[in-house]
């Protein structure tokens, strides 16, 4: 072989091995994925008293880099003696663009149907900022811890006994997660949402609850919610609060 044949092989070679490299270190990330689930709780006893409760959630959630998106929907019925004492009907879609790793703005929207707070609907829009306090991760030992503040302006249009109301309120959001591993997390958040223009009527939604697998798939869910209206329909009460268990699959 001629020594011209040789350095064209070599040079050859090179530029094969160094496109290769090339392309192992500019391989983009793996794209994010949508992690999905549905919980179903019961709840049944006959005797001294015949109680149904039943529950239903759906969640989805997605985070990239620069977008986050999460939605929720969730359902109870329930009764005592066969006298309706739970029927909520809630969803949410919340949308979050990132400008920074922890600074970003949001838009979210709620709905909810409350039969015995005599809530007929209720929707909540709302754009704001946001901002990381908390934002670690460990990919070796599985684990993740957010904290996290919103602010932002809402509209609320609403059905409450038999008037309808719309105004406006200021929205103040705090959030916490932790993920002990992919099989275990807690969490907890609280919104305040008063209206700007009357200050004694305000509405506080909070929510604490853990979850853990018991298989790949099936889930054990537990959680506290606590709503409290400071001017309810007629004849109600204030303040709801439910302590809910379910089962649920992810998929």
């Amino acid at each position: 072989m001629k020594l011209n044949q040789i350095l064209l092989l070599t040079s050859a070679t090179s530029f094969v091995i160094a496109a290769q490299a090339q392309d192992a270190t500019s391989t983009e990330p793996p794209k994010p994925k949508w992690e999905r689930s549905a919980f179903l709780g019961a709840t049944i006893t006959q005797g001294n008293s015949d109680t149904e409760l039943i529950t239903a959630n759906l969640l989805a959630s997605k985070k990239g880099i620069k977008n986050e998106y999460s939605l929720g929907l969730d359902a109870a019925y329930g009764e005592v003696d066969s006298k309706k004492n739970e029927e909520i009907l809630h969803g949410f879609a919340q949308y979050n663009r990132l400008f920074t790793e922890r600074f970003f703005g949001y838009a979210r929207v709620d709905g909810l149907h409350d039969g015995i707070a005599d809530v007929e609907y209720r929707f909540t829009f709302s754009p704001g900022a946001g901002y990381y306090f908390i934002k670690t991760k460990d990919d070796a030992k599985k684990t993740a811890t957010s904290l996290s503040g919103e602010v932002g302006p809402s509209f609320i249009a609403e059905k409450v006994g038999t008037e309808r109301n719309n105004y406006f309120a200021l929205r103040l959001a705090e959030k916490f997660e932790h993920k002990f591993s992919d099989t275990a997390r807690v969490w907890e958040m609280v919104e305040i949402l008063p209206q700007v223009d009357d200050w004694n009527n305000y509405l506080i939604n909070g929510e604490i609850g853990a979850e853990a697998s018991l298989t790949e798939k099936v889930l054990l869910r537990v959680a506290v919610t606590d709503t409290y209206d400071n001017e309810p329909a007629p004849g109600r009460k204030k303040n709801d609060v439910k302590v809910v268990s379910s089962v649920g699959y992810k998929f």
